[in-house]
């Protein structure tokens, strides 16, 4: 067998295979040396964190992909006289005015006034209720970096700056000076999976599928050295292609699936038939009880309905999942979702030049409605007498569920007269919790990082109005992964480069 067969195969082996295969006492090398490798995986994970008993509480990431660069220059904008006319004069035909804007009032103050895009009113809300925080001009670093190293070239820098393919993975694994082995979620996953399933625990608590579940197909971000992502599409799990739960046919492959034969990769194979028809089915009767009482409007259970097109429908599935926690019996879930449309060069305002409609315009909306529905849902399934923690004024669900967006990159800040170009930094915002900021998830109704100052040329600018990151994706990232569970030990697996930069929690998450 070739080293990539022998790769494959051990990809394929689940920890189940590995225990019959381990009674079977004909090991080759490579399966001891596999079952060594999981061996490793369960005792590390479990000396790090809460033992074969698992969690006792749950929480949720659900990482939201600005596909294309947003350009976030006109999500958060500055309010004032004098900062919006400095704007303004930049900005050009994409500039928001000043009286569309809705205005948002920090708890912290930095000097500067600010205000979302005027078809964000959602988010606006969430930020004024203390349930949503801004981060300013995130972007992917080595180090630390100014403008005058960035021009002499005096310290190292990403590879490929304003590249979409090589920005994107620079956001979804955190290394950007190493090869795209895995992603940051992939790697927490790698860290947490085996506290909510591994064999010292009671099957009937193992958690039913993977921590990390894409609602948008095959993504970095979630891509473990050991934990490999759950594919769910807007429906639900798709099982078995042309066949039905419980029809001839898939009964036909799960015995093929099943057959008994002396091949150790055929068992293997078999093996992952056998668990992802098994997994599937289970989510599939988890999200059960969110099925829409009127079967033409998916949108007929929820209190708040979910924006119509990929975005909505994406984000009301990961809600379901999250209704169906128990019966799934997972305690850690990491989501991604997907958005595209994002690289607006042209058509990014409406007619006549409007920034006020058009392509971004419409987007911001949709983000906007789709984050306040997605926060309006998992709060209806935190007072939900059955999917609920307990009685109607029990916010715990509610409170351990946190959303966070990022993107290829930010945009340029001067017009090119029918958009906006590649950039760097950008803001960002996260979501989630209770809108306490003792209590609560996100430490909300403020702004974290520094703002950029509005200047080409200035100490912000590489040249053309693309913004050095002030915040590394590293600090961005690991401030939620802190709150997640990873511990101070086995934080520096998942960001190898965290030690470089000065703030390894940035502060937007209430310590847990």
């Amino acid at each position: 067998m070739s080293n990539l067969d022998q790769d494959r195969a051990r990809l394929l082996r689940t920890r189940r295979s590995f225990f019959r295969t381990v009674g079977g006492a004909a090991l080759g090398s490579a399966a001891i040396s596999s079952a060594l490798r999981d061996f490793r995986l369960i005792n590390s994970a479990l000396a790090q964190g809460p033992g074969a008993g698992g969690f006792n509480d749950y929480k949720a990431l659900v990482c939201i992909f600005l596909n294309g660069g947003n350009d976030s220059n006109n999500l958060i904008v500055p309010r004032g006289a004098t900062a919006h006319a400095n704007y303004a004069a930049i900005r050009g035909n994409l500039t928001i005015p000043e009286s569309a804007l809705v205005p948002i009032t920090p708890d912290n103050n930095d000097g500067n006034e600010y205000g979302f895009h005027p078809l964000c009113t959602e988010m606006a809300n969430l930020f004024q209720a203390g349930k949503l925080a801004t981060v300013f001009n995130v972007g992917p670093l080595l180090f630390p970096t100014t403008r005058v190293q960035y021009q002499k070239k005096t310290i190292a820098l990403p590879p490929q700056l304003f590249s979409h393919s090589d920005q994107v993975t620079h956001w979804q694994t955190s290394l950007p000076d190493q090869l795209p082995r895995s992603g940051w979620g992939g790697r927490i996953a790698d860290h947490l999976h085996a506290w909510q399933d591994n064999p010292l625990m009671d099957p009937a608590d193992r958690a039913k599928i993977a921590l990390c579940t894409s609602i948008a197909g095959s993504n970095t971000f979630e891509v473990g050295n050991s934990i490999q992502q759950f594919h769910v599409s807007t429906s639900g799990a798709v099982v078995l292609s042309g066949a039905a739960t419980g029809s001839a046919r898939e009964n036909v492959v799960k015995s093929i699936a099943n057959l008994q034969g002396n091949n150790l990769q055929a068992k293997a194979f078999g093996d992952v038939i056998d668990n992802a028809i098994a997994a599937g089915a289970f989510l599939n009767d988890a999200i059960g009880e969110t099925a829409p009482p009127v079967s033409t409007n998916p949108n007929s259970f929820w209190n708040t309905p979910f924006p119509s097109g990929s975005l909505g429908d994406q984000l009301r599935m990961v809600a379901r999942i999250i209704a169906g926690r128990k019966e799934l019996k997972i305690k850690r879930q990491i989501f991604f979702v997907t958005v595209g449309g994002y690289d607006t060069h042209t058509s990014q305002m409406g007619a006549n030049n409007d920034a006020l409609t058009g392509s971004h315009a419409n987007l911001l909306g949709t983000l906007s409605k789709a984050i306040g529905a997605f926060q309006a849902a998992i709060e209806q399934i935190s007072a939900h007498p059955v999917l609920g923690d307990g009685p109607a004024t029990n916010t715990k669900v509610a409170n351990n569920v946190v959303g966070f967006t990022i993107s290829d990159f930010g945009r340029t800040f001067p017009t090119n007269s029918q958009g906006s170009d590649h950039g760097w930094g950008g803001h960002h915002v996260v979501f989630g919790g209770n809108g306490n900021p003792t209590t609560g998830a996100v430490i909300g109704k403020k702004t974290y990082g520094r703002f950029p100052v509005h200047q080409i040329n200035g100490p912000d600018d590489t040249s053309t109005g693309r913004w050095i990151p002030s915040t590394s994706v590293d600090e961005y990232s690991a401030t939620l992964a802190k709150w997640f569970g990873v511990s101070p030990t086995y934080m520096p697996d998942v960001f190898p480069n965290l030690d470089r930069f000065a703030q390894p929690d940035i502060g937007f998450m209430r310590s847990s």
